[in-house]
């Protein structure tokens, strides 16, 4: 070896000036997945908030008896135009909003038992129930979505169903008004 190679290599401990490029190599992965994961933290609080608005307001619709004197079935409740689409912002893709909603004459016996999508592939299968009510009559309603996770192997956490998406759950309780 030369001697100026074993002089350089003697100085190389003392060296410190690129210290802070290797701690910023060392730091900046963990930093940007931090960053992500609470972006798409935020993001799924902000949909879940928009979704429970959106029941809020059907709800309201439903309440006031505005749906059932309307005669409106589950597929125009449902479809494109119809409360429910109507009611829901552009974030959520019309036709995968699942709507359940269930009606009983005391609140005792109201179904409030969680609701569970169960999936052929990709699509739910599950048939919900639509029964708005009549005057008096206690009603549940719940919105459901599958919200998609970015990077779902690496926030394992945020994922809760089979296909790596987040089920977003919007539920309001009322008393339907005399209308």
């Amino acid at each position: 070896m030369s001697t100026a190679f074993l002089q350089r290599l003697r100085r190389l401990p003392g060296d410190d000036r690129a210290a802070t490029a290797v701690e910023f190599a060392l730091l900046i992965g963990p930093l940007v997945f931090l960053i992500l994961a609470s972006l798409q933290l935020s993001i799924i609080f902000f949909a879940g908030q928009v979704l429970q608005s959106a029941a809020t307001k059907v709800g309201r619709e439903i309440m006031t008896g505005q749906i059932q004197t309307a005669g409106d079935t589950q597929t125009q409740f449902t479809a494109p135009g119809g409360p429910v689409c109507t009611a829901a912002p552009v974030i959520f893709t019309c036709g995968s909003i699942m709507v359940d909603v269930e009606s009983a004459s005391t609140y005792t016996s109201l179904n409030t038992g969680t609701l569970t999508p169960t999936y052929s592939g990709s699509n739910v299968t599950n048939t919900w129930a639509y029964a708005p009510g009549g005057p008096g009559d206690i009603v549940i309603l719940r919105l459901m979505y599958n919200w998609p996770v970015v990077a779902g192997p690496l926030l394992p956490g945020l994922a809760n169903q089979s296909n790596g998406d987040r089920l977003l759950v919007a539920t309001t309780v009322f008393k339907n008004e005399p209308y």
